[in-house]
């Protein structure tokens, strides 16, 4: 722990910001009723509850569940059986009794929803349960955002949507997502800075974020990839291949976007440290395949072998600290042979003469990942690049199935000149989920899978996730007129 840099992301945290919502919906329910309540969008707060009684005297408590849903499907879905491999403590459900009525309800926990369902689970025969009205304090710590003018109508619905998502995981820090993890994560906060870089720009709290990554940094300088910051600040005991890197872009991205030197100059060694940290995981300048990597994300695809899109994250973050080194005046060569060794490694190694793809494994899989990031790498030239996704497009090969890869394929089809196809393919993936009906965007959406949950369960799904924002960063970057 390096408790000077925690000392300055304690000063850097944000006053949230309330706003109050009232439903004044007077409904009765015998006991086995329930009722619906919208608050008309999504919001992340804490819920009162005003309720009484009809009838008799109260003669037995009030058995009452809450349930609180982001999405209107997510209402009538049974969560009684749930089975899935994270904790079913996640559900946004809560039992209470209450032994006497009249009474104001204010529930302790922070909720992530736009619908209540509430159900009288049990009353006595002899009195009906009263809910008078329902009031939320709704918490961000995002001010107000710039609005959008040259774009079109359907790139503007999208825009709504996203910037919904990433205010409502403005919190005291970036979270990943208000209803699950609730904590910052290394990949979702580099999307998300890019995003309030154009929108926002609450610049403070990007700055805050890095200091709590640094300033919880292991003994080997190792950068996790997850941080609590209750009830005391500390890193999680996860440790991603690419997230640790993605500490190196995440930092050059700020500087560039707020000229804050100072910044990178103290946080510079801490980054260039993640290469030498990942550099262990190479032989002969190839990494190894993804049974001996360890954990490295690109994409919440269990069948996704990891092994090419590793290397391609690694260079590119290597060109990202080049960046940011010659930003610092600082001597880049022995970094830049280390780059030149690991690109024609992985040209030797993964790229596929034949159908002129990059490949991973030893079973040569074709993915998406692999060469969207080889193409974020730039292994290959711009024009190569174009080409490569055009015959990606067409092949048999392993899809993106969450916001967090697409955002990488769109920036992909920017940096190498398809640009037009790149805007095809943001407002086809992202408006497809506001055709659902989407408040705000999900953690994981594939259009020819709607049930589909890394999770083993849709229940725990979050539909409102960090990673999901950037067609605001998109558009305003590069789309709008």
């Amino acid at each position: 722990m390096n408790k000077k840099m925690l000392q300055k992301a304690k000063a850097l945290k944000p006053r949230l910001c309330h706003e109050i919502k009232t439903i004044e919906q007077k409904e009765i329910l015998k006991a086995g009723e329930s009722a619906v309540f919208d608050f008309g969008n999504h919001y992340v707060g804490y819920l009162t509850v005003k309720l009484s009684s009809v009838g008799s005297p109260q003669d037995a408590p009030a058995f009452i569940k809450f349930k609180f849903c982001e999405t209107s499907p997510e209402i009538e879905e049974d969560t009684a059986n749930y089975h899935g491999w994270i904790s079913k403590s996640w559900l946004q459900e809560e039992w209470v009794h209450i032994d006497v009525l009249p009474c104001t309800l204010k529930l302790p926990r922070r909720y992530a929803f736009r619908y209540v369902k509430i159900e009288a689970v049990a009353l006595s025969s002899k009195f009906d349960l009263v809910i008078n009205s329902l009031s939320l304090d709704a918490v961000t710590s995002a001010p107000e955002e710039i609005k959008l003018s040259g774009a079109s109508e359907k790139e503007k619905a999208i825009d709504r949507v996203a910037l919904r998502t990433l205010r409502e995981c403005m919190q005291y820090e970036f979270e990943d997502g208000p209803k699950r993890d609730k904590r910052l994560w290394l990949g979702d906060l580099r999307l998300q800075a890019l995003a309030n870089y154009q929108t926002f720009k609450h610049n403070d709290l990007v700055k805050r974020c890095l200091y709590l990554f640094a300033g919880t940094a292991n003994n080997q300088g190792e950068i996790s990839a997850c941080v609590f910051t209750q009830p005391k600040v500390i890193a999680d005991d996860t440790y991603m291949f690419d997230y640790s890197l993605l500490f190196i872009p995440t930092l050059l991205d700020y500087v560039c976007a707020t000229n804050d030197i100072a910044l990178g100059e103290e946080l510079y060694p801490l980054a260039v440290k993640q290469l030498e940290l990942a550099a262990k995981n190479f032989d002969n300048d190839v990494v190894r395949d993804s049974d001996k990597l360890g954990w490295c994300f690109l994409d919440w695809n269990l069948y996704l072998n990891k092994q090419c899109g590793a290397q391609a994250v690694y260079i590119y973050c290597a060109k990202s600290a080049v960046a940011l080194l010659k930003l610092l005046g600082k001597d880049t060569k022995q970094l830049e042979c280390d780059i030149e060794n690991k690109s024609k490694a992985m040209l030797d190694r993964f790229f596929d003469s034949e159908l002129k793809l990059f490949v991973s494994g030893k079973d040569k899989q074709v993915s998406y990942a692999s060469n969207v990031w080889a193409c974020l790498a730039q292994v290959l030239s711009n024009e190569e690049n174009a080409k490569l996704l055009e015959r990606l497009a067409v092949a048999d090969a392993v899809k993106p199935v969450t916001p967090y890869m697409y955002h990488h394929y769109v920036q992909a089809l920017i940096d190498c000149g398809l640009k037009q196809k790149a805007r095809t393919v943001m407002t086809d993936y992202w408006g497809a989920m506001v055709e659902t009906g989407a408040d705000t965007f999900y953690e994981l959406f594939d259009p020819e899978n709607p049930e589909e949950s890394p999770y083993g369960n849709k229940a725990v799904n979050s539909y409102c996730h960090a990673w999901s924002c950037t067609p605001s960063y998109f558009i305003r970057k590069y789309f709008e007129r």
